[in-house]
């Protein structure tokens, strides 16, 4: 296991990486630093050749992550630079894991609330406990939610849920969550591990030029409903066509057996 800081924790099996939030004592709550090292690791993995799949959660089992750590209010968010300091990197992470070119999964125990919502909007598949509780509590605290994370969990669930949501503050369980379309499954606690490592295994083992230009259109066709970059998708989808992977999985097909994918 790779230690980038003792409250974030990353490690890679294979062609799946694991990226973990351990401050179980307070749910996961996310300080500067933590945002600071998240980033750190993250890039880190993203930027492994190996890695095809990247997992996020939380340690302790009882949350994902419970949003900002409110005991760092005043020494971290409680003048305006600080507030624009301690945005930015909650948007220099989000940005960062939205963008990346592999597959990303964020497996959900208990809490997930305010910068647990973020993140996990953040993610390409979202896998849920039975107990996970959902919410953005910035209407009892008196903060603002960017422009940013709301974009991202509106393409979600919708413009009546979101105002749902940020009015009333409450915490939705996971049942809900998954009738708005925030979460893809509800699993029994003992099943989630292994649901989301067989998943992991099964994206990891399918063409990456494939997920990575599925993911890529899916990115440009949510920009307000605007494919921006059609070129660039085109490229991608041409390079599946033209790749040794391709011709990999024909021959794989052919010859009834399971194909082996190099990403070239």
């Amino acid at each position: 296991m790779n230690i980038m800081d003792q409250k974030i924790l990353s490690r890679i099996d294979g062609a799946v990486a694991t990226l973990t939030f351990n401050n179980p004592e307070r749910h996961n709550a996310m300080s500067l630093e933590m945002w600071q090292a998240a980033t750190t690791a993250l890039v880190a993995l993203i930027d492994d050749p190996a890695v095809r799949v990247i997992v996020l959660t939380g340690a302790g089992g009882k949350a994902f992550v419970s949003g900002a750590d409110i005991s760092k209010f005043e020494s971290e968010r409680a003048s305006a630079d600080g507030v624009a300091t301690y945005n930015a990197a909650v948007e220099s992470f989000s940005k960062i894991l939205y963008d990346c070119s592999q597959a990303t999964i964020a497996m959900i125990r208990g809490y997930c609330i305010g910068g647990g919502i973020g993140i996990a909007v953040c993610c390409d598949l979202r896998l849920a406990t039975e107990n996970s509780r959902f919410g953005v509590p910035a209407a009892k605290l008196g903060l603002g939610y960017g422009m940013e994370s709301l974009r991202r969990l509106m393409q979600l669930i919708g413009p009546q849920f979101t105002a749902e949501m940020l009015f009333t503050a409450r915490q939705f369980d996971a049942t809900e969550a998954a009738q708005m379309g925030l979460i893809n499954r509800v699993l029994p606690e003992s099943e989630i591990e292994s649901y989301v490592a067989d998943m992991a295994q099964t994206i990891a083992g399918n063409a990456p030029l494939t997920i990575r230009a599925a993911k890529r259109i899916i990115r440009e066709l949510l920009r307000d409903g605007v494919v921006r970059d059609t070129r660039k998708c085109g490229s991608l989808v041409d390079a599946c066509f033209e790749s040794e992977d391709y011709r990999e999985g024909r021959r794989a097909f052919l010859e009834k057996r399971k194909p082996v994918f190099k990403g070239k």
